[in-house]
Order: structure tokens, then sequence, then C-alpha cells
């Protein structure tokens, strides 16, 4: 009964909400001071021109996507937290033009035996020379490039995205389009 009473006091105390409010802005403060940083080199304006062949054969123009906007994301087969991401690339790939570029991953034979092994289904282009990472000035695995509908550089996440995330910011990036 003791630990119960002591929880429950805690808990309606407006010191223990006031303190995990404080800490809570810390961490988001943190968490976009280290995205500005790591965004700080990226892409600005328009986006450069995306015109590839998919792993499935189909062709992909950037510019065949004006009006809506689109995903891009880049990742390799040696990144952990890439593995965490194609799930969710997958699902917004169902109600949003999504491209994924698979950099430094080897060839096109490896690349095809990686995403049938990881299931993922949104359409891949190899890069694997590392053009299309040095186009867009990846500085690191993984990275995602929302592209407005006027073609435009709207935002860039480096690390894990959560799907909510990309999700809304994919929404946000097409209101008025």
């Amino acid at each position: 009964m003791h630990l119960y009473t002591f929880i429950k006091n805690k808990l309606s105390s407006s010191r223990f909400w006031r303190g995990l409010l404080i800490q809570s802005l810390i961490l988001v403060i943190i968490y976009s001071g280290l995205q500005i940083w790591q965004t700080r080199h990226a892409i600005k304006g328009t986006a450069p021109a995306i015109h590839a062949v998919s792993l499935d054969g189909r062709q992909f123009a950037l510019s065949d996507f004006r009006g809506q906007p689109v995903l891009v994301h880049f990742w390799a087969s040696w990144c952990r937290i890439c593995r965490f991401s194609h799930s969710a690339i997958d699902s917004i790939a169902q109600d949003y033009v999504v491209l994924t570029i698979a950099t430094g991953s080897g060839d096109a034979e490896m690349v095809s035996d990686y995403v049938r092994e990881q299931g993922i289904t949104a359409p891949v282009i190899v890069d694997e020379q590392g053009d299309w990472a040095n186009l867009y000035k990846v500085k690191g695995i993984p990275a995602s490039f929302i592209i407005s509908p006027e073609g435009e550089v709207e935002d860039v996440e480096i690390g894990y995205s959560s799907y909510w995330g990309l999700r809304i910011r994919m929404f946000l990036a097409g209101i008025g389009a």
C-alpha cells in the first residue's frame, strides 16, 4: 500500500508534471538541434532530376510526378537502422509516390537479393557508385527527402524516421496540390 500511495502522490504533483514537461522540451530541442546539424549540407531548392530504371524494370522520372509529393529515400543494405525503416517506407508507398535508392549496397543482383530477403515492395533504384547520393548531398544513411508537388526539396531527415513522422510530412507537403 505504501508504494501505491507514493506513486499516486507523485503523479498528482504539479511539480512532477512540470519536471516531465521541462525534460520533454529539452529532448525536443536536442533532437531538433541534431537534425538541423545533420542536414546542414543537404540540398535545398529544386530537387535534382532523377531519371532511372528501378529493379523491377520500371522507368522512373521525378518530373513525371509534378503535382504530388514524392518521398526519395536513400538506404543501404549494410545499414541496421535502415532495416527498421523498410516497412514504414513500403506502407507510405501505398498512398504516395515513393522512390527508394539503395546506395553503396553492391550491384543490381546483390540489391535484388536483399530486397527479396527483406520483402521490400517500394520501387528501388541501385546507386552502386553513390552518384545519386552525391547529387542529393547525402551525408548519412538512411536519408529521406520529401519533394513538394512543385519539385522543391521541402524536408530532409537523416537517420531513422518514424512511420507517422514521414506520413505527416508527406501529407503536409501535399496540401494545396
